[in-house]
């Protein structure tokens, strides 16, 4: 069955005459969500060392701030879905962070770690998420702490030629790490599809890249977001199926929890569709 809907998705793609579209043209950056979450241990560094290993180039990340402070790799405000741990990350020290193991056995990694893996490796995307709600856990001053170490900590080892995004869902980390650092490349994210709206927010918060769900965006508001001067990045990502969806509607950059398995089914499948 499973086959069956991606062949649907393959004649899809070539009937709309994508395909030919796609090898002359687009270049789809895949990236492995949390270090391809549902292939590997969520957010931990052996997850992005197979990633890696597996070929894979692009990566999404997620960030958050101890209570003294340090920046752990950790999507959740609680350690309760991967962890023993119940507790509030905000809330908790470096040092007791550091004594927590997730459920398959593995450390919790430092912001710090995972961008001392990826300094020796050129040519990578990689986007970091500023996760800084709830906002009464980064009022202003905690959040300028905030953006100021993230910024220094993930610039000061990026390999020259690789792309390096700073994300969120919360305007005011966009809007803080933007006053801090002017040039900074910013990618916003909207838990809704890519329309008028979502593409007029991100125009008027001068964010040249947008992140949306790719259920109920079209291919026409996916082409009226690039004629706006907009990079396109759609989510979630689970399956070659919604990969081949995301192609055709023309995004530039595809979240994916299965990023390996993706890359695998493109190389023999799907040869025309050019990613990075």
């Amino acid at each position: 069955m499973k086959n069956f809907f991606l062949k649907l998705g393959i004649c899809a793609l070539a009937l709309t005459g994508a395909a030919e579209a796609l090898a002359q043209e687009q270049v789809i950056q895949l990236f492995a969500h949390r270090g391809s979450r549902f292939e590997y241990d969520e957010n931990t560094l052996p997850a992005f060392k197979a990633s890696y290993d597996a070929g894979l180039r692009g990566f999404e990340t997620d960030i958050r701030m101890t209570r003294d402070g340090e920046l752990v790799i950790s999507h959740d405000e609680t350690l309760a879905r991967l962890t023993p741990c119940k507790r509030v990350v905000e809330t908790m020290t470096a040092d007791e962070i550091r004594k927590v193991k997730t459920n398959q056995g593995n450390d919790l990694i430092f912001l710090p770690e995972l961008v001392d893996f990826f300094a020796d490796k050129d040519n990578v995307y990689i986007e970091f998420e500023m996760k800084t709600k709830p906002v009464e856990s980064y009022p202003e001053e905690r959040l300028r702490e905030y953006c100021e170490k993230v910024y220094n900590t993930v610039m000061a080892k990026k390999p020259a030629n690789s792309l390096y995004l700073f994300t969120s869902s919360d305007k005011r980390a966009l809007k803080m790490m933007r006053l801090l650092h002017p040039d900074v490349d910013l990618l916003l994210i909207i838990s809704k599809p890519i329309c008028e709206e979502t593409i007029l927010e991100a125009i008027d918060m001068g964010i040249k890249r947008l992140g949306c769900r790719i259920e109920g965006t079209s291919k026409a508001m996916v082409d009226l977001a690039h004629k706006a001067g907009l990079y396109v990045s759609l989510w979630p990502g689970q399956s070659p199926e919604e990969f081949m969806r995301g192609a055709y509607l023309g995004a530039d950059a595809l979240n994916s929890d299965r990023a390996v398995e993706v890359k695998n089914w493109l190389d023999k499948n799907a040869p025309w569709i050019k990613y990075k």
